[in-house]
């Protein structure tokens, strides 16, 4: 354990990492939350610290973690930022401090090839067309060369293909110890190296997922630890809603169908038993996706109760499964398969009367429409109860970091959310200079965004920003549909590249995107954050509305009500904060380096002419604000007299 003053020390200007990283800057900002986070985990406390883009808070919560003699669990917002935590920044901080520590990276089971699988699909000789076929000799070739089975490792299967399914394991299909692979299982080696690590990098997915407890077959995946630090920490409420929650899915009941059928492989007369009630489930499921057809594809639990037959057909599901599990029983200690896929069929069960039977006040019901599926989910109404008992059962230390934890410098709304009682905060400022790097452009006379024709004033209004800064520009949208009409509407219109979501993966969008230099990429809700541009290939970030979450969410609906009950303003006790917060979460994109310069694009007309426009504006950093185009064009000039320089 080391003092505060000494960790301030190792990052300041005359510490190991000025001497030792190439480009390392010593930060105040940087110094201030390292301490923050060693006394949190010394002290096991409860630390919210939002920490601006370019602080450096990687590093100051990563150095304390490692001096800490501690077991500390990192959590990440996505696998990307975990791998780049793991490979990237630990091996640099471990080997400026020369920590002797054991360090190890755990990801959820789907991102893991199961050799058993894999025999399995290279066994059934399935008819895979040319893709497919290239795609699973690519597997199998890696498979003998793979250490840790780690899916991102072989880029050259896209992370979409329908392969990755069929070679990878689920809790419910996992064999556990009976499995003829157990050994050399990447699932198994990955959690023993997580159990015996000092440091473990996870993402919420996982971290929620094993201390909602509903991963089983393996007990507690992660190690119990004395601190858990979550990066991006802004996506908690909404991850957490998602783990708390009950729900059962087409897809899961098809592939329990699946599966089942695919255990009769080999096993006298199970197919004679288990055909019937399989096929009548499959009927069953079809049969009631096609009855919610004319449903929108979200809604409260009591609009799909009220649509003609979709009881009965409920219903029937739920027979036809609990009759599937019955016969299922009789076959269960013939084959370990076996076993599991009635373990599984029970269990699927049991969440499907909750659902439609258990009308909890705690609890909001609702349903979600896929293009050839559907789900149902009881979800927690407050997940501050769950969340708090998770904490306590921990005893750890927690430290929340993120960007865009605050509402015009206050933590109310989030600490609210996670049930956080007097938590430690503090707020970083970025070390950029706003004030000289960026300008915040609000153009004048736009119409109310409910207009028809909005999206098409907007184009008219940004069209003269694009061309100042020679394209160079996000365009990010609070809709798809706000998104496609974009495209439409700039295809013939910009003499720029133009990269719009949904045309290709992420990641080769972006790629592209920096490799043009003069592009304009249209993006929704995945390009709003955890997006990183650096340098002149990103100049411009238009933001056509105020990102106010969707009305039509029945979750949210129910806790608007709930709110409203218990004596709160909704509107401004919760659809304020949560869209304040997504808000600086799509301005961050603009400035990610000390170099960069750009300006931000913000549309909608009730940051000036409602009150509450007031609370979004100056939540954002503190850039200079124009109404003026003049002004913009003139931001490039002087970039571009600069340059030239």
């Amino acid at each position: 354990m080391t003092e505060s003053d000494d960790i301030g020390a190792l990052l300041g200007a005359d510490g190991p990492f000025a001497r030792e990283l190439p480009n390392f800057a010593p930060r105040p900002a940087q110094q201030a939350m390292a301490k923050a986070v060693e006394h949190a985990i010394a002290e096991c406390e409860t630390l919210i610290a939002e920490a601006g883009t370019g602080t450096g808070k990687t590093y100051a919560y990563l150095v304390p973690a490692m001096l800490s003699g501690q077991r500390v669990i990192v959590s990440t917002g996505t696998k990307a930022l975990q791998d780049q935590l793991f490979f990237r920044d630990l091996p640099k901080v471990r080997s400026v401090l020369g920590a002797r520590l054991k360090a190890a990276l755990l990801k959820g089971r789907a991102n893991y090839l199961c050799l058993y699988r894999l025999d399995q699909t290279v066994r059934e000789g399935a008819s895979f067309d040319r893709t497919q076929a290239t795609q699973l000799a690519a597997i199998r070739a890696w498979s003998a060369r793979t250490r840790r089975g780690d899916r991102m490792e072989l880029a050259e299967v896209p992370e979409d293909s329908p392969l990755w399914p069929r070679v990878t394991s689920t809790p419910e299909n996992c064999l556990g110890v009976e499995c003829p692979f157990y050994d050399d299982c990447h699932v198994v080696t990955a959690r023993r190296e997580a159990q015996e690590a000092d440091l473990v990098v996870v993402n919420h997915h996982l971290l929620f997922a094993d201390l909602a407890l509903k991963q089983e077959g393996f007990g507690e995946i992660l190690p119990g630890a004395q601190a858990f630090i979550l990066d991006e920490a802004h996506q908690i409420p909404e991850l957490a809603g998602q783990f708390f929650s009950q729900s059962l899915s087409a897809r899961q009941l098809t592939e329990l169908a699946q599966d089942a059928l695919g255990e009769c492989n080999g096993i006298t007369g199970a197919i004679g038993l288990l055909l019937e009630p399989i096929e009548a489930l499959q009927e069953a499921v079809r049969k009631l996706r096609l009855a919610l057809e004319p449903l929108p594809a979200r809604g409260p639990f009591h609009e799909l109760l009220k649509r003609e037959g979709v009881p009965d057909l409920l219903r029937d599901v739920s027979e036809l499964l609990a009759a599937l599990t019955d016969v299922l029983a009789s076959q269960a200690e013939r084959s370990r398969g076996f076993m599991n896929v009635h373990e599984r069929a029970g269990s699927l069960t049991e969440r499907l009367d909750r659902i439609i039977e258990e009308h909890s006040e705690q609890d909001v019901r609702w349903y979600e429409l896929f293009p050839r599926g559907f789900a149902l989910h009881a979800t927690p109404l407050d997940l501050a109860a769950p969340l708090r008992t998770m904490r306590e059962r921990t005893r750890a230390a927690w430290i929340h970091t993120s960007a865009t934890l605050s509402v015009a410098g206050h933590f109310e709304h989030f600490a609210r959310q996670l049930g956080l009682d007097d938590p430690q905060t503090m707020s970083l400022e970025s070390p950029f200079d706003y004030a000289k790097q960026a300008l915040c452009y609000l153009p004048e006379g736009l119409p109310d965004p409910a207009a028809r024709d909005y999206t098409e004033r907007v184009i008219d209004a940004v069209m003269p920003v694009l061309e100042a800064s020679n394209g160079r520009a996000f365009l990010l949208f609070t809709s798809h549909r706000a998104l496609r009409r974009a495209a439409e509407l700039l295809a013939d219109r910009v003499p720029w590249p133009l990269f719009v979501q949904g045309t290709a993966p992420r990641h080769q969008l972006l790629e592209e995107f920096r490799a043009s230099g003069h592009g304009v990429l249209l993006g929704a809700a995945s390009f709003w954050e955890g997006v990183d541009v650096a340098g002149e290939a990103l100049s411009v970030v238009v933001i056509d509305k105020l990102p106010f979450a969707a009305p039509d969410d029945p979750v949210l609906q129910a806790r608007l009500e709930a709110l409203e009950q218990a004596g709160i303003n909704p509107f401004m006790g919760w659809q304020v904060p949560t869209a304040v917060i997504a808000l600086k979460q799509g301005a961050g994109r603009l400035i990610r380096d000390v170099h960069d310069r750009g300006v931000l694009v913000l549309c909608d007309p009730r940051l000036t002419t409602k009150g509450y426009g007031k609370l979004f504006l100056a939540s954002l950093p503190p850039m200079p604000r124009t109404r003026e185009l003049k002004q913009v064009r003139g931001f490039f000039e002087q970039a571009a007299g600069s340059a030239e320089e």
